[in-house]
């Protein structure tokens, strides 16, 4: 009997763009096999409105990690309920706004910020022991040896049509703005979106929700920790 199986460990690490469906697919995979969930976009989020609150210039990287340390940033692990608040407020709905999104990019590609949080996702990963988490350097970086590693993907159409319908935002403006993420996301120096190599690549252009869960339990089957 393998080590997974006999703890009952399972990591499963989502990785790709925005749109590409990780969010409601992780959580949705995490309610299916009795694990926690973990949403790293939010942390940085959350660490994005703290910076923002402080009133620092987001260029001083050395004020912005200053901030990153010191914020109380609390993030749940429950997939059908998690929340999330720095310095005790509740900014669940916040860090999901246009100012916020606007400015995340820029202070996740501050490498000091990064180490800081990616210390605390893999303590968080750690504690879990059976977890899925998604973000856009989970397989790469954080989680390198998790169970499953995933890369999922969908057209640059299909990605701006389902953000637009969560925000109900202009399908053009919400393309240009993902467009604008993903080169800053993709070219940054420090732990850039990328494919895992060992990662399977999931084109979820054509695929529903549940269509996505069953692949990705099948292929956890696969590896005898399902």
């Amino acid at each position: 009997m393998g080590e997974n199986e006999r703890t009952g460990r399972c990591v499963v690490a989502v990785d790709g763009p925005s749109g590409s469906g990780k969010s409601t697919v992780s959580r949705r995979l995490a309610v299916r096999i009795g694990a926690r969930y973990l949403d790293t976009g939010a942390m940085y989020r959350a660490v994005t409105w703290a910076v923002l609150r402080s009133a620092v210039d987001l260029t001083d990287t050395e004020s912005v990690t200053k901030v990153t340390s010191e914020v109380d940033l609390r993030i749940g692990t429950d997939p059908e309920g998690y929340g999330v608040t720095a310095d005790g407020v509740d900014v669940a709905k916040e860090i999901r706004g246009p100012e916020v999104t606007g400015a995340v990019s820029a202070v996740a590609a501050v490498p000091a910020v990064r180490e800081l949080l990616v210390a605390r996702q893999r303590q968080m990963i750690t504690n879990a022991g059976r977890i899925v988490v998604e973000g856009r350097d989970i397989g790469s970086v954080v989680a390198p040896d998790a169970d499953l590693k995933v890369y999922l993907t969908a057209s640059e159409a299909a990605r701006a049509q389902r953000r637009s319908a969560e925000d109900a935002s202009d399908v053009a403006a919400t393309a240009a703005d993902l467009a604008r993420r993903d080169k800053l996301d993709s070219t940054r120096k420090t732990n850039p979106l990328q494919q895992a190599p060992d990662a399977v690549v999931l084109d979820t252009t054509e695929l529903g929700i549940d269509e996505v869960v069953a692949r990705l339990r099948e292929l956890l089957a696969e590896r005898g920790v399902a």
